[in-house]
């Protein structure tokens, strides 16, 4: 028996037998239709399918951002879906961008970091290229929501950051790459493996380029009516750093650069060439650095506790490669040194460069890593495997940055220990490892 309530619904629906019949011919009618699906959703003439694409966004994606997210979304396998920057000019040209090589506008923005790494639970990896004062914060918040991350250098505002982005990746099982992109370029890579495979003999001293930047005032530009958020969120821009009211030239031109409270000094361009010297140096029994403080012009030498003299150059005497972000390592039985430019490295003899091509090959075979530093990161975040550069890499590369800092900041000598992460001996120097960080911006 059909009970009220079966009679009342079959009613409302007023689907008679005769109906429901001919709605279920028409639909296998309509399930015999060729449906055409697109090769690029099956992953077929070379594309990748979605469920096998590397979900990506990005935080503060300005000039070098841009250049970093082109390599990319270049990548058959990437496929970028939202931007976070302060800026709205920014904000702006990424979607542009993106969308005009999808032909979609699907591409989302944010201006809060925090609602970002929120909402897109989407996405499996971010791009940083903030500011220098962003990069660290950025990074753990970023892994602390479940991101990989590939962050520009310098990778950190304070050694006590370093330490946290190292923790943090370990601690939440992240790929993390510094942009460090020297590491996976072939003459650095063939200078490095030179020192590290011991063709050069023992490494006794190896230079790299610093350049410093005078990130080191700490005045305050004038105070200037304050843009709309909608035009620039100001309080995001600042971040974690002291608050200093709005003046315009903090954002244009890049002009935050020459402010301690912003930036860094020797790790804008010592990021790079530390982490390529460190590289082909045996540090494994290192435990201390020492660094002896020369006049603004010159180089500062710091020495190993193994006994490698590491010297941080720049300068007018500076003549140990041409071109910028160079490093050279020097051994009894020659040099080897590269940087930006060259066709091939420079070395002590031509003899050197005979095995330049088996070198290489060797290191690609050794490691399995591409000579492509966005390609390396990517296939480490389907592997779960060690980037080339990853937090160690890092954090180890900026301490000497740092303390060099520190040490032109207090013009004396310094000894930096390695095991306790510390200064020796000097309490004020110890003060620097860290700085406070605003709220609401602190990790």
């Amino acid at each position: 028996m059909t009970s009220p309530t079966e009679k009342k619904g079959s009613a409302g629906r007023g689907l008679s037998r005769r109906k429901f019949f001919q709605g279920v011919s028409a639909a296998a009618g309509a399930m015999a239709i060729p449906c055409r699906i697109p090769a690029s959703a099956l992953g077929k003439d070379g594309t990748v399918a979605p469920s096998e694409r590397i979900i990506l966004g990005g935080i503060g994606l300005g000039g070098r951002g841009t250049g970093d997210l082109n390599a990319m979304i270049s990548q058959p396998d990437v496929r970028f879906v939202a931007v976070c920057d302060v800026r709205k000019s920014r904000r702006e040209a990424i979607k542009s961008m993106v969308d005009g090589r999808y032909g979609t506008k699907d591409c989302a923005t944010y201006d809060d970091v925090r609602r970002f790494l929120a909402e897109r639970t989407d996405v499996e990896a971010v791009l940083i290229a903030t500011g220098d004062r962003w990069h660290a914060p950025a990074s753990i918040m970023a892994m602390r929501a479940g991101k990989d991350v590939f962050c520009e250098k310098p990778s950190c505002h304070t050694i006590a950051q370093g330490q946290l982005v190292v923790e943090t990746a370990r601690r939440h099982g992240r790929v993390y790459q510094t942009g460090t992109q020297r590491l996976s370029e072939a003459n650095h890579v063939f200078a490095i493996e030179m020192a590290r495979t011991g063709r050069l003999g023992p490494i006794h001293t190896a230079y790299a380029d610093i350049r410093w930047r005078d990130g080191t005032r700490h005045d305050y530009l004038p105070a200037q009516p304050e843009p709309p958020r909608e035009e620039l969120y100001w309080d995001a821009f600042l971040g974690p750093c002291p608050w200093r009211p709005y003046n315009a030239g903090y954002v244009n031109g890049g002009g935050w650069y020459h402010f301690y409270d912003l930036a860094t000094d020797v790790a804008m361009w010592g990021a790079h060439t530390v982490a390529q010297v460190l590289a082909g140096l045996d540090m494994a029994n290192v435990s201390s650095i020492e660094f002896e403080y020369s006049s603004p012009d010159g180089p500062m030498v710091t020495r190993l506790s193994n006994g490698v003299k590491l010297v941080l150059a720049r300068g007018p005497g500076c003549n140990y490669w041409h071109g910028s972000c160079g490093e050279r390592f020097d051994g009894p039985e020659g040099w080897a040194a590269a940087a930006d430019g060259y066709s091939k490295p420079d070395v002590s003899s031509p003899a050197l460069l005979a095995d330049y091509k088996r070198i290489l090959d060797e290191y690609t075979a050794r490691t399995q890593r591409p000579l492509h530093h966005v390609r390396d990161f990517l296939n480490c975040v389907r592997s779960r495997g060690e980037t080339v550069a990853g937090p160690e890499v890092m954090y180890n590369s900026m301490i000497i940055c740092l303390a060099a800092d520190i040490c032109e900041q207090f013009k004396r000598n310094l000894k930096f220990d390695l095991l306790k992460a510390e200064f020796v001996g000097d309490p004020d120097a110890n003060r620097l490892r860290s700085r406070a960080m605003r709220e609401p911006w602190c990790v």
